[in-house]
């Protein structure tokens, strides 16, 4: 994983993380842009496969993954009273949220990157921070935070396809998760840094192998 360097910005510190990926072309000929899958017998998915950059496969490996890391760490006594959001993105998982001793922090880590053997992990975005976890009237502030980027996001057009990009905000902190280009980065920053509330940004993006 790339050592995450930090620019200058006009209003926020924008850090980014930039994983070597392959960008994953949509060659499915068989597959119309949406997709409707069925998991199990109750739940149907929707996949936007054109807009998403992620294969089908993966995507669903992504939902199962985020499933079975949250219910692992639930699981572990060990980790009894922490505040973990689980974030798959193409095999990318982000991890967001306070935990009370870096034990435990260490501990989610090992835990999800024992996931790697599966084929499920790629990289492991550990940003887990030492603290209580974050009060009611924080996390509703973070979802405002969310919604809103996803409307500026929107709003910039066909230049920055909506559903290619995941957005997790943490105490103020905004994360953006996708396989971009550099150009669709840096428009995505440029949309999500007025928004009032955001602290930092934080690009954990695939690029497409040269």
């Amino acid at each position: 994983m790339a050592t995450p360097t930090a620019t200058g910005a006009k209003q926020h510190p924008v850090r980014t993380l930039t994983l070597r990926v392959l960008l994953l072309a949509t060659a499915l000929p068989a597959l119309s842009a949406c997709v409707p899958l069925v998991l199990g017998t109750v739940a149907v998915i929707t996949v936007d496969v054109k807009q998403d950059r992620r294969t089908v496969g993966k995507y669903l490996d992504d939902g199962t993954l985020e499933v079975q890391l949250r219910n692992a760490i639930r699981a572990d006594e060990n980790l009894a009273g922490v505040n973990v959001s689980i974030t798959a993105h193409n095999g990318m998982v982000l991890l967001t949220g306070q935990v009370a001793q870096d034990e435990q922090r260490q501990r989610v880590d090992a835990l999800v990157q024992s996931y790697k053997q599966t084929g499920k992990v790629s990289v492991v975005v550990n940003e887990l921070e030492l603290g209580n976890p974050t009060n009611i009237l924080s996390r509703t502030n973070d979802t405002w935070i969310t919604a809103k980027a996803r409307f500026k996001l929107l709003q910039v057009g066909k230049e920055l396809p909506l559903p290619a990009i995941k957005v997790v905000t943490e105490h103020g902190k905004v994360y953006l998760l996708g396989l971009l280009t550099e150009a669709e980065a840096e428009a995505a920053v440029a949309a999500v840094r007025t928004i009032r509330g955001v602290t930092h940004i934080v690009k954990v993006f695939g690029r497409p192998v040269e």
